[in-house]
């Protein structure tokens, strides 16, 4: 059955699709096309992590986020996490870890977030982009697992990092 792609934007393609089920019956689904993403936990030592106050112009709200960006086409995964690190913080690192990846509405979207852990952090300017209102801020540990647990923190990323992180490496 057909895939018919019904918008291309700067980042993602959507495309409706139409299946037909065992019993005869045509489905149609809404689907995102997206190439992936980064997202990064940048940890000062083991008390402290820098996180982003981030405003989402798509909801409307400011929230606390992990750095994250869009992999282009053929780059990889760590250069692309160590790009993003320094254009969102100014922080570069000397350690990088993977914690995995992780799909966050597979419903709709084909989004494969990668997530790494900074460490061994160096300051340094950051470069947002002409569109990002990023505010980093750092953040007690234990603090950042209290947000998760109460709903302080709403980012499905960000919450996945911080809390597999605390997990894992702690």
């Amino acid at each position: 059955m057909p895939r018919d792609i019904v918008h291309v934007g700067r980042k993602i393609r959507v495309a409706v699709d139409t299946t037909t089920a065992p019993d005869g019956t045509v489905i149609r689904r809404d689907m995102i096309f997206h190439p992936g993403a980064v997202v990064i936990l940048p940890v000062l030592d083991a008390a402290r992590v820098v996180l982003l106050r981030n405003h989402r112009f798509v909801i409307g709200e400011t929230l606390w986020e992990c750095p994250a960006g869009t992999v282009e086409p053929d780059e990889p995964l760590l250069d692309c996490a160590k790009r993003e690190l320094i254009e969102e913080t100014g922080y570069t690192a000397e350690r990088w870890t993977s914690l995995g990846y992780l799909y966050a509405s597979p419903g709709v979207l084909d989004e494969k977030l990668h997530l790494f852990v900074a460490e061994g952090l160096t300051p340094g300017a950051m470069r947002p982009e002409a569109d990002e209102q990023l505010h980093p801020e750092v953040v007690l540990l234990d603090e950042a697992v209290r947000m998760c647990l109460s709903g302080e923190i709403k980012d499905a990323k960000t919450i996945t990092s911080l809390l597999l992180w605390e997990r894992r490496f702690r």
